[in-house]
């Protein structure tokens, strides 16, 4: 168990009014978490401290060699004030492999889910509780050791900082159109696409900046073999439904173990729908649409949690999901996961964690 200090701030930032709408991760709260690491020494000084800029030397590592991890989740305010984490241990276990496959040092579970809950409770104040509105929870490591050289960094700096947010796409929960990228790739099996690392959303910047020239949300990229079989959006794993079953891609270690995809994976299960983890291609995709059998298409991930995708591109093939509109099962996993965040809904058992 961690010792954590305290440090408040003494000069509190005025709180975001209901008033004005929320965008997503530009407002940050008063206080943030850090915990530094040395080797020999291991993880040490938890504290919390107020939200303010970090001093690292120009040779720090993380500059040079991208040596960083991140988590994100959010936090939830129930209507009867109670404060609710969704699935953390599910981030926390996932940061523990990301740091075993980044050469970074591993923080047990209990600790970094302690870290998170230690941070949110100061700034409880925080979380919005408009309609779509929650608290963002960033955990991350960045090695800091000041050397010019490929190797694991010597010591590192974990930290949490905390951001009320509104929708991530301003769309809302109406349907977003997606790009098929069929020219870059985002990872491959046996790289880095299956953790958190920075590395893996920058190598989708080129190929995001041509899908929104185009007037599109996010892209959805295709295996970096042979560019044919789906894996995931830019921000999101990706589902649909065929002829009635529910189809996702299935985890070849290039594609993110998302939370929420998990969570809609069980709960589709629950209700009865046949459920398929495996490879479809693009073509296949195409296919279905053009036979009557793609029902649906949606993302998921913490940051949407639930977006059904209305438009699919590839090249010069447009593609329309149904009537563009919101399917049913899009709709109700959105409202039962929504529903469990807040509280309102009755979850499976760990599914929610109160901050206390």
């Amino acid at each position: 168990m961690l010792t954590i200090r305290y440090e408040k701030t003494t000069s509190p930032k005025p709180l975001p009014t209901p008033e004005n709408p929320l965008t997503f991760g530009t407002i940050f709260t008063d206080h943030m978490f850090i915990m530094d690491y040395e080797e020999g020494k291991g993880w040490y000084d938890p504290r919390v401290v107020p939200y303010a800029p970090v001093t690292l030397e120009p040779s720090a590592m993380v500059f040079h060699y991208g040596q960083e991890m991140f988590e994100g989740l959010k936090a939830y305010k129930t209507e009867d004030g109670r404060t609710l984490l969704f699935r953390p241990d599910e981030n926390a276990k996932r940061a523990y492999k990301t740091n075993e496959r980044l050469c970074i040092p591993t923080i047990p579970v209990e600790d970094f889910l302690q870290a998170i809950q230690a941070v949110v409770k100061v700034d409880e104040a925080w979380i919005p509780t408009k309609p779509g509105t929650s608290l963002y929870i960033r955990p991350f490591i960045i090695a800091t050791d000041p050397f010019l050289g490929v190797r694991p960094s010597y010591t590192y700096k974990f930290m949490i900082i905390l951001s009320p947010v509104g929708a991530y796409y301003p769309e809302g929960l109406n349907p977003v159109k997606i790009w098929i990228e069929d020219e870059y790739v985002r990872a491959v099996r046996g790289g880095l696409g299956e953790v958190k690392a920075g590395a893996n959303y920058v190598a989708s910047l080129k190929a995001q900046v041509k899908a929104h020239e185009e007037g599109y949300s996010q892209v959805l990229w295709l295996d970096g073999v042979e560019r044919k079989y789906i894996e995931e959006v830019g921000a999101m794993n990706i589902f649909f439904k065929i002829d009635g079953k529910v189809v996702t891609p299935v985890l070849t270690g290039s594609i993110l173990p998302g939370v929420t995809r998990k969570s809609c994976i069980e709960l589709c299960k629950d209700w009865g729908y046949p459920v398929e983890e495996r490879r479809i291609s693009a073509d296949e995709l195409f296919e279905a649409a053009q036979n009557g059998s793609l029902e649906e298409v949606w993302g998921t991930g913490t940051a949407a949690v639930v977006s059904p995708v209305g438009h699919l591109r590839k090249g010069e093939q447009v593609l329309q999901i149904g009537d563009g509109g919101i399917g049913p099962v899009s709709q109700k996993l959105y409202d039962t996961i929504t529903g469990i965040q807040l509280g309102k809904l009755e979850g499976p058992e760990g599914w929610v964690v109160e901050v206390v």
